[in-house]
């Protein structure tokens, strides 16, 4: 496994950063406790120590099997959770927007940067997480209605009470970026960033790297895209929100499986899946501290963690850039 410092917090993250939005079931179908916390344990094995979660993951649940998982070798772990998306408290703050597909539970969900707040979410996330500290605490979503000081000093505060180890931020632009850091420092930026999504190279990528800092990417396989296991005829089941998404649209997904055709040889020399590219694609672009693979299981983390181990020669990255030069998407 690659270990990488965040930002200059002190603390190194795994490269390949567990992701536990599926374990907490929310738009996952459920979740199975045995097999998650396998997943974590495994994954711990593999050298995957670091897990990313958040409250709204399963209203809880994520951030309880988490601590369930790690009970007893809770320091050799860096968790890293969230706060600000409320489903227990509505009506005071902006409401998170919402598309077609999506659980019920959505309407429900309200942005808060408050404050009481954050202070009230780092108690409850600590709690779930049967932990004294967060490694690393993340604001969910950059939120209008708030000031940014308000929430930014908070952080501050949990810090200096020793509460949280590290404060970063998620989905923020670098005009956000720049705002927050005007209280504390921010380590990260985490960010959907893939072969095929590639708009914060453009500004907050820039902007991180002069401040010695990097994203943390989610979605790298694109929500499956980039495994090459979807064809134009694929049919979605109802709930699933990728039905709703622009990326796969059937003309997008034949774009992107020809491309996958391209670059499969690189895969193929590796004895790596295109997933497996796909990830270890991801941690080899500068400014990326790390990629978050969902593991619903220990056979998925076993794949997702043998990405951290395939080394891309620059030929073989110009190659796949090449290639990406000439994949147009429809995004519109």
């Amino acid at each position: 496994m690659v270990y990488r410092e965040l930002g200059e917090s002190g603390i190194q993250i795994s490269a390949i950063t567990f992701g536990a939005w599926a374990i907490g079931g929310f738009m996952w179908g459920g979740s199975d406790e045995k097999q998650a916390i396998g997943a974590i344990r495994r994954g711990y094995d593999l050298g995957v120590t670091t897990i990313d979660t958040a409250p709204i993951y399963g209203t809880g649940l994520s951030e309880e099997l988490v601590g369930k998982a790690v009970k007893g070798n809770r320091d050799n772990y860096q968790i890293m959770t969230k706060f600000g998306m409320r489903w227990n408290k509505t009506g005071t703050q902006q409401q998170f927007s919402t598309d077609k597909g999506y659980e019920e539970l959505w309407n429900q969900v309200y942005l808060d940067g408050t404050r009481e707040s954050v202070i009230k979410e780092v108690e409850e996330s600590l709690r779930r997480l049967d932990t004294d500290y967060i490694d690393y605490y993340q604001m969910h979503w950059p939120v209008d209605n708030v000031p940014m000081e308000e929430t930014m000093e908070a952080l501050l505060r949990l810090k200096e009470q020793g509460k949280i180890r590290a404060a970063g931020v998620c989905n923020f632009s670098a005009v956000q970026l720049q705002e927050a850091e005007k209280t504390l420092r921010i380590e990260a930026d985490q960010v959907p960033y893939s072969m095929v999504r590639r708009d914060v190279e453009e500004d907050v990528i820039p902007y991180l790297k002069k401040k010695n800092k990097g994203i943390i990417a989610y979605s790298p396989m694109q929500r499956g895209l980039l495994s090459g296991k979807y064809t134009p005829d694929t049919l979605l089941a109802e709930g699933d929100n990728r039905k709703y998404s622009r990326f796969f649209k059937a003309e997008n997904i034949r774009r992107v499986n020809a491309f996958l055709d391209q670059i499969k040889p690189i895969a193929e020399a590796h004895d790596a899946s295109l997933a497996q590219l796909a990830l270890a694609w991801t941690i080899h672009q500068p400014g990326v501290l790390a990629a978050l693979a969902g593991s619903r299981t220990p056979h998925q983390i076993d794949d997702n963690a043998k990405a951290a181990d395939i080394e891309l020669s620059d030929q073989e990255l110009d190659t796949i850039q090449q290639h990406l030069n000439a994949l147009h998407l429809d995004l519109n």
